[in-house]
């Protein structure tokens, strides 16, 4: 399960409409000031980052996440080594690497349509099923010496196809487990795993590389898939609404719905500009270290790790938030933005390393906070494929936002591109900001039951 790390994240809710609400599903375009009636907390309501912990199914499947999350992030790290190791060529690790994200580049939103018309769970075993054949393939090619550059080409090729429909399913899925006033702390935790696996993973394959080698780790991972598969067996959802069979369930009928409403549209917006822009760390960090502050290998690794420190911080922030509101994205794009800046004209690397934390906690605050805010604005018919949209528009603009960012970095250096992503958070917060939010509470949608 790999996300842009942004990462990818899971998430979603469901919202009892008071009887008698007559609007329209598509008549609102507007975000929301007024929590929904069924997220307005209550007196003696859970509070706390960890409040979706209490729920039994959430655990469950949080307690399989991480294991599996892990276990990506070590195959990750070992197919990186077993590459240079096969090659020598860092051209031949970026093929490899990017090809994965190629299906959901060119086919995302139909993923979501698909996701809507199946059973989530039931789907979800399937998807995480062949994630661990595909990766006892890789484990069995590296026992044996068989392994090459092509098979692994294949098999990140394969694992990106069923990535398509997991990535949604997995996102639609959350609001099955937690009530809809827990969500954001569902996300927020979702995000703490995704950001500490990013951590452990790589430190856990280190390890294993130097002392048994590279096929472990592969083994690792299709292990780890196992423990998400029982989880997902024993889970039983707090809300089992039948999938959608019903004229209007394709993938132009959701780019319409999330056209309708600026709650939809709006966080999708800014997620396209920020994520093209300001999402490239895997491009800027190594030069940044390299050529900015004369490090080595170790600085980057430094700095990889506080920013991720910052992700785990900011994510974890989230989860306090019981509705985000439009206020919070404003906020969260603009604090991203001012982060941004800072990192870009910090004099050394002490201050970098700061900047860095900042930055992390910023960043996937905003991320948090938008993907929380498409669950609780999307009917369940519907949200598969909001979801779908979320991803494409997160994870589809990294192949574009790492070529731009790459040319700016040669033509001006790593600096004028921090700038660069810091201005489009900042156009982000800006566009936000000039909504038009009367305040009109989600219970007039009328299609969120």
């Amino acid at each position: 399960m790999i996300s842009r790390n942004r990462a990818a994240f899971t998430y979603v809710t469901l919202h009892g409409v008071p009887a008698g609400a007559d609007m329209d599903r598509d008549g609102l375009a507007v975000v929301p000031e007024a929590a929904p009636q069924a997220a307005v907390p209550a007196v003696g309501v859970r509070k706390g980052s960890f409040r979706a912990l209490r729920s039994r199914p959430f655990r469950r499947y949080f307690a399989g996440q991480v294991v599996s999350a892990s276990g990506t992030f070590v195959q990750q790290t070992a197919i990186g080594w077993l590459v240079l190791r096969l090659t020598g060529s860092a051209s031949s690790l970026g093929l490899v690497l990017a090809v994965g994200g190629l299906p959901s580049l060119l086919l995302g939103p139909w993923g979501g349509a698909i996701a809507d018309r199946l059973d989530l769970r039931k789907l979800l075993i399937l998807t995480q099923s062949v994630f661990a054949v595909l990766a006892g393939v890789l484990w069995i090619l590296a026992e044996s010496g068989s392994a090459t550059v092509e098979l692994l080409i294949v098999i990140n090729v394969l694992g990106g196809f069923v990535q398509i429909v997991d990535s949604p399913a997995r996102q639609a899925f959350i609001s099955r487990l937690v009530q809809p006033e827990d969500l954001a702390s569902a996300v927020s935790l979702n995000g703490v795993v995704i950001n500490t696996a990013r951590v452990v993973g790589p430190a856990l394959a280190g390890v294993l590389i130097v002392t048994v080698g590279t096929t472990p780790c592969f083994a690792v991972n299709a292990i780890s898939y196992l423990a998400v598969v029982a989880a997902l067996f024993a889970i039983h959802p707090l809300n089992t609404d039948a999938p959608a069979h019903h004229r209007g369930a394709g993938v132009r009928d959701g780019f319409r719905y999330a056209r309708s409403r600026q709650q939809l549209w709006l966080p999708l917006a800014m997620m396209a500009l920020v994520g093209l822009l300001a999402f490239n760390f895997a491009v800027l960090l190594p030069v940044l270290a390299k050529t900015t502050f004369h490090g080595s290998g170790g600085t980057y690794g430094l700095m990889a790790t506080t920013l991720s420190l910052g992700s785990i911080a900011g994510s974890l922030g989230v989860g306090f938030i019981h509705h985000p509101r439009r206020k919070y994205l404003v906020a969260a794009a603009f604090a991203f933005g001012v982060c941004l800046a800072g990192a870009a004209v910090a004099p050394n690397l002490a201050l970098e390393c700061v900047a860095l934390v900042l930055t992390g906690a910023a960043a996937f605050s905003f991320v948090t906070l938008a993907s929380t805010t498409l669950q609780l604005h999307s009917s369940v018919a519907y949200r598969g494929r909001i979801m779908a949209l979320w991803i494409f528009v997160y994870i589809g603009t990294t192949p574009i936002g790492s070529i731009l960012t790459g040319w700016i970095t040669a033509a001006s250096g790593p600096r004028t591109a921090l700038l660069v992503g810091a201005s489009s958070c900042l156009v982000a917060a800006g566009i936000a900001l000039r909504v038009h939010t009367p305040p009109n509470p989600d219970s007039a949608l009328a299609d969120l039951t």
